[in-house]
């Protein structure tokens, strides 16, 4: 699994991640990837255009922006967007919940089509679509 971790993110989650799943999934940060402050339609598309990938992101904007959106839905990525609680969240209980939520993410990215959106809960197990 090919992961982004949205700029609103730690770069050390992305590190972390990576080490953890080295040779397994590609994790990284977007500042690696793009530089800081690349626009998020650019971004979409450019990975979009690369086949699929997963985005772990706070960035609910994304769910509200009708061009991000759109351009999102017609993607071949599938978004975890953290909730609003989890987002708030010190890094150490993001990344609890992530790794708690992780064989979720990686059995819903390979059966739903691009386009989907989840949100990663506070407490709950259960994935909610978007």
């Amino acid at each position: 699994m090919k992961v982004l971790v949205d700029e609103n993110l730690a770069p050390a989650l992305a590190r972390s991640l990576n080490a953890l799943f080295a040779g397994k999934h590609e994790v990284v940060h977007i500042r690696e990837r793009f530089g800081p402050g690349v626009k998020d339609i650019e971004w979409i598309v450019q990975l979009s255009s690369e086949g699929r990938w997963v985005i772990v992101s706070g960035d609910r904007r994304i769910t509200r922006n009708k061009t991000e959106y759109g351009a999102f839905r017609s993607s071949n990525l599938v978004g975890f967007f953290l909730s609003k609680g989890l987002y708030k969240s010190p890094i150490t209980k993001q990344m609890e919940r992530i790794l708690a939520l992780w064989q979720a993410m990686e059995t819903q990215s390979a059966i739903v089509q691009g386009g989907a959106m989840f949100e990663l809960p506070m407490t709950s197990a259960k994935l909610k679509q978007m």
